[in-house]
């Protein structure tokens, strides 16, 4: 049996056939996430692109799916169980998971779906040439904080005080949350840091906020990700209108977001995988833009906080959940 059978036996996430398993021999793709159920939409959008381009989940390359649920120790274990599996190629997003897949290799390719300042955050050396086992796409996560605030404040009349929700232990949020002061307060918005490192810090350091902000900006990392329930229910029970950058956060009850269509970053790091399975060097990859963003608003939302969005905001959205 050839190494590439035996790691689609032995990893756990495979449900094919061992008949079929021993007749092929797979490249393995580690994919290393936060929570299975927040991140559906771009892993689908991952797989469906590899089958798009010769790559069949189980019959030409074996994804391996790992779940982090936000937790930094358990990033560092998935990182070194690929490592012991041989994987041919790691995606990972954010600055904090790349960071600690590269601590424990510097061989295996890494490629990055989103990632809010690659250069910023020390990840590549350049967006035109990464230098590195490392590639992927930028998030542009610390440029749209003025389009966010702007929609918020057309939607929620008189907003004057915002929260900004980071974590710190992730640089890419941080380097959002340091961007997202500046311009608050170029707007004239007056604005105040909210830093966790835990998800049980979540729900308290909301509550702290009912009567000391109009709103709450979220900046996105896996444990805002693997925690985006508690942040929305929490949010809602103060009263307070929500802003994040990423839509999944909208379906789940939180007030609007504007940033990159990630499901679609997500089939374009599809494209970068391929590349490396068929012998380019992440080195050599340029970093990617977005190139497509949407505007996701939750006017049930906004109902339950007593909002009346106008009809010409309503317009400007990409989608509108009611």
């Amino acid at each position: 049996m050839q190494r590439r059978d035996f790691i689609g036996l032995i990893s756990g996430a495979a449900t094919w056939p061992l008949a079929a398993l021993a007749q092929q021999q797979f490249r393995v793709v580690g994919v290393l996430g936060s929570t299975p159920s927040s991140e559906q939409r771009r892993n689908d959008a991952f797989i469906k692109r590899l089958g798009e381009l010769g790559w069949n989940n189980g019959q030409t390359v074996a994804v391996e799916f790992r779940w982090s649920e936000g937790r930094a120790e358990r990033v560092a274990e998935i990182a070194e169980e690929f490592v012991r599996l041989k994987v041919d190629v790691i995606v990972a997003a954010g600055a904090g998971p790349v960071s600690a897949v590269r601590r424990v290799t510097k061989v295996i390719p890494i490629v990055f779906p989103i990632a809010t300042d690659p250069v910023g955050t020390g990840l590549v050396a350049t967006l035109g040439r990464p230098g590195g086992s490392t590639t992927g796409l930028s998030y542009m996560g610390t440029d749209l904080a003025a389009k966010r605030l702007e929609l918020l404040r057309a939607i929620v009349a008189g907003v004057s005080r915002i929260a900004i929700m980071a974590n710190r232990g992730a640089a890419g949020a941080m380097l959002e949350m340091h961007k997202t002061l500046t311009t608050s307060s170029t707007l004239g918005i007056e604005a105040v840091a909210l830093e966790i490192e835990t998800g049980d810090q979540i729900a308290p350091a909301i509550a702290m906020l009912k009567t000391r902000a109009d709103a709450l900006y979220v900046c996105a990392d896996p444990l805002i990700n693997s925690n985006r329930i508690s942040i929305v229910t929490s949010a809602l029970n103060a009263r307070l209108p929500t802003v994040f950058g990423e839509r999944e956060n909208i379906d789940a009850g939180g007030l609007l977001s504007y940033g990159p269509n990630v499901s679609d970053m997500y089939r374009r790091a599809a494209e970068m995988v391929d590349k490396i399975l068929r012998g380019a060097k992440p080195a050599d990859i340029p970093i990617e833009q977005p190139t497509k963003f949407e505007f996701v608003l939750n006017l049930k939302t906004a109902k339950a906080l007593g909002l009346d969005v106008p009809f010409n905001v309503q317009q400007l959205a990409d989608e509108v959940i009611e």
